[in-house]
């Protein structure tokens, strides 16, 4: 069991930190100031107290308190209680969510009987777990060292419990606890461990990354729809590039995208590989520039390949047009990534305009393509296009793009 005593306990007073209240969001403050004056400790906790001692600017902020779900509901009308396994309380505002979890506690034997409050499987995950606690087990309940320091807004220190200062001050990803253990509570933290590493460009503890690859077949057990939110904070934050190499690295790219990894080769140089390098890289650059990315882009990319080689596998066996083919493969192919990434339909309804455009695009010296270029999705359609013709080097692939170019130009023109 994880433990930790007082003596672990760092003060940093404010003169010797950089965090100042001004940094934080005027609704983040109310709410603290209003649980504190109602008798509650708050804290200023996670994330944002991580982005503000690094001189980042927080995402969100987030508040622990000893108050529980419903004693914060009675303090906030705009509150609303989420989540079943981890009940947490949304405080929302016009423009902004702050999110209130009460300290976490220990599985304590005794509250063990109600399965309502803290279930696990034979694995060891966590399916429910809302025992509260004190602030002193809420920061080893938490995932990494660096995410458990605690601003407090009454007195403007910080408190320092798992020596998370200093990790951060070393660049170090450290998980706390036994890191077998609290990977099987949850496996999702492998993919936090690597994402908060490339993020933060930081490196990850000797210990804490020994276990992620024996262990990535956990990742199984994840609802396959909270791995794609997963996914798109990996691969679609700014830092996909490097996140991406990390995942291979650790056998967790081929758990999240099993039919794209069964094309890649032992030498790292097929086609698909390089497609996603190309892809990521160009979404990273793109983000950097302000300039969003439709997800559906980034796995119609990712795909594309299972998907076409498929529908060659189909055509060939079978009696009927490509077109059929390849239409049975997209759902074939989407049907199987489910299982381990439940893209949403407004996601794969863009996906399939990009894959079908590619088939059209091929057809380019007829009546259509005006049309084809108002499409919606022409425009990353046509970005796939390029990124298969600098992978493919086909010569009649550049052709293609060069002639549907010229055929923009005189259109804008017109």
């Amino acid at each position: 069991m994880l433990s930790i005593k007082n003596k672990h306990l760092t003060i940093i007073p404010r003169s010797e930190h950089t965090i100042s209240r001004n940094s934080l969001s005027k609704t983040a403050l109310k709410v603290l100031y209003r649980l504190n004056k109602n008798g509650y400790e708050a804290y200023l906790v996670g994330g944002s107290v991580r982005d503000l001692l690094l001189g980042k600017k927080p995402k969100d902020f987030d508040i622990t308190t000893n108050a529980t779900p419903e004693q914060i509901r009675k303090l906030f009308r705009n509150c609303r209680l989420v989540g079943r396994r981890f009940r947490l309380a949304h405080i929302i505002f016009n423009h902004e969510i702050i999110e209130v979890a009460t300290f976490r506690g220990h599985n304590k034997k005794k509250q063990l009987i109600d399965k309502k409050l803290f279930l696990q499987t034979q694995n060891g995950m966590l399916l429910h777990d809302n025992i509260f606690g004190s602030i002193e087990e809420d920061a080893i309940r938490r995932d990494f060292t660096v995410n458990s320091l605690y601003y407090n807004i009454d007195d403007f220190t910080l408190r320092n419990y798992v020596n998370g200062l200093n990790d951060l001050k070393e660049g170090v990803i450290h998980l706390i606890g036994d890191p077998e253990t609290r990977y099987r509570e949850d496996p999702v933290r492998m993919l936090r461990a690597i994402r908060f590493a490339c993020k933060l460009n930081m490196k990850i503890s000797i210990n804490t990354a020994e276990p992620i690859k024996r262990l990535a077949y956990l990742l199984n057990e994840i609802p396959s729809a909270r791995l794609f939110e997963e996914s798109l904070k990996l691969l679609q934050t700014g830092n996909g590039y490097f996140t991406y190499k990390m995942l291979k690295k650790y056998g967790l790219f081929q758990q999240l995208f099993p039919v794209a990894y069964v094309n890649f080769d032992k030498n790292t140089n097929s086609v698909i590989e390089k497609i996603i390098n190309q892809v990521l890289k160009k979404i990273d650059d793109n983000l950097k520039n302000k300039n969003l990315v439709d997800p559906g882009f980034l796995f119609a990319v990712i795909l594309w390949y299972p998907v076409y080689n498929y529908a060659e596998k189909i055509f060939k066996e079978n009696k009927i047009t490509f077109y059929d083919a390849f239409t049975q493969s997209i759902t074939n192919i989407l049907n199987k990534q489910y299982c381990s990434i439940a893209i949403p339909k407004r996601v794969t309804t863009t996906m399939r305009d990009i894959w079908f455009l590619q088939l059209h695009l091929l057809r380019y010296k007829n009546r259509r393509a005006k049309k084809i270029i108002e499409h919606l999705n022409f425009k990353y359609a046509f970005d796939l296009l390029k990124l298969r013709a600098n992978v493919e080097h086909k010569t009649e692939l550049r052709e293609l793009i060069l002639w549907w170019i010229k055929f923009q130009q005189i259109n804008i023109i017109k």
